[in-house]
């Protein structure tokens, strides 16, 4: 097996593990559409996990629609994994086992080699289920891998305008509406371990960054006329850990319907000093903005693990399989990011 692109002294500084997420969507697609542009780092390997039989009929499919410029599987670095059928069941639960597969052996990829990071392209959370598999998503599996507790889902995106890095790190995830204030209150250090990460994060690329806290309600809860849990205790949480952090700027809790003004003006205007992080209560409430400000140049990264784990920030694309018109700029993003941290994370000993 060869890889695609090499450099002259065929010299590679990281190495980036794709796992090719569900085959029924748009995974396949991306990964051979990223591979065949001119964005990745010359000095970076990609190895991509899953098998390499999909990958040929997806390339042959959109050659036959017309589509050119797409990297050929058979000049790509490929751990060919061919996973048996599930007995009696459909092609989506079948496709949900395999992607599920193909993650277990990135990850153990990723574990035991330096300077490698993982990029996992979409999966699909029903089809997992149906195949036996009860996580509610790919970093939960992720987590349990590596017997990591405190992690979270941050998505990160450097503006093409300015240069800017836009991140967001949700406090919950993939929890029902009806619980989030529930789990907030329950998890009395979930506030602190959520600042700590982004913190941690961000000072990767500023020494002293500013962060910001999104309220949990409506005007951050008008001094508990619209909710009170900002005045029970998300206030306090924040007061406490700005004690204990006095090198980090900390805002909030700000009305959440005007957090992220800021936020786009930073990514369209050169020369404005915008924060270095918000932290959203919820999925959706950090998730609408990144997508609608960084659409296509979002990342989702798990922190907290002790390898680097990107991905893009978008779903399998069940309606859109094979069609030839998905767009690769995510998964371009999510290996770019990946190979940034893992050059960061090396040269500060943490990977």
């Amino acid at each position: 097996m060869v890889q695609l692109k090499r450099n002259k002294s065929n010299y590679f500084e990281n190495t980036i593990i794709i796992s090719a997420g569900d085959e029924s969507g748009v995974g396949p697609e991306i990964i051979l559409k990223a591979l065949a542009s001119n964005q990745i780092p010359e000095n970076v390997r990609v190895r991509i996990v899953g098998s390499k039989q999909n990958l040929i009929n997806t390339y042959r499919s959109l050659k036959l629609i017309g589509i050119k410029n797409i990297a050929n599987p058979d000049e790509l670095d490929i751990e060919d994994i061919e996973v048996s059928k599930l007995n009696n069941s459909s092609w989506k639960t079948n496709c949900g086992n395999s992607s599920f597969v193909y993650l277990k052996e990135a990850i153990k990829l990723t574990k035991f080699q330096p300077n490698t990071a993982l990029v996992t392209a979409p999966i699909c959370k029903k089809s997992w289920e149906l195949a036996g598999h009860k996580y509610s998503g790919q970093t939960e599996l992720l987590a349990e891998c590596f017997n990591t507790r405190n992690v979270g889902m941050l998505f990160t995106a450097k503006s093409p305008i300015t240069g800017w890095r836009f991140n967001t790190l949700l406090a919950t995830t993939h929890i029902p509406l009806s619980e989030i204030s529930k789990n907030l209150i329950e998890n009395e250090d979930l506030i602190f371990s959520k600042l700590n990460l982004l913190s941690d994060f961000s000072k990767q690329f500023k020494k002293e960054p500013t962060l910001r806290v999104a309220g949990l309600n409506p005007h951050a809860g008008e001094e508990g006329i619209l909710g009170t849990e900002e005045k029970d205790f998300i206030k306090e949480s924040l007061e406490i850990w700005k004690k204990n952090n006095p090198d980090v700027k900390l805002e909030g809790p700000i009305s959440p319907d005007s957090c992220w003004i800021s936020s786009l003006r930073a990514w369209n205007e050169k020369g404005l000093n915008g924060h270095d992080g918000i932290l959203a209560m919820y999925h959706d409430q950090g998730l609408i903005p990144m997508k609608i400000i960084a659409f296509n140049y979002s990342v989702n990264t798990t922190i907290g693990l002790p390898i680097i784990r990107t991905s893009p920030d978008h779903g399998t694309g069940f309606d859109i399989y094979n069609k030839g018109i998905a767009q690769c700029q995510s998964i371009l993003e999510a290996i770019k990011t990946a190979n940034e941290l893992c050059t960061k994370s090396r040269l500060l000993n943490t990977h």
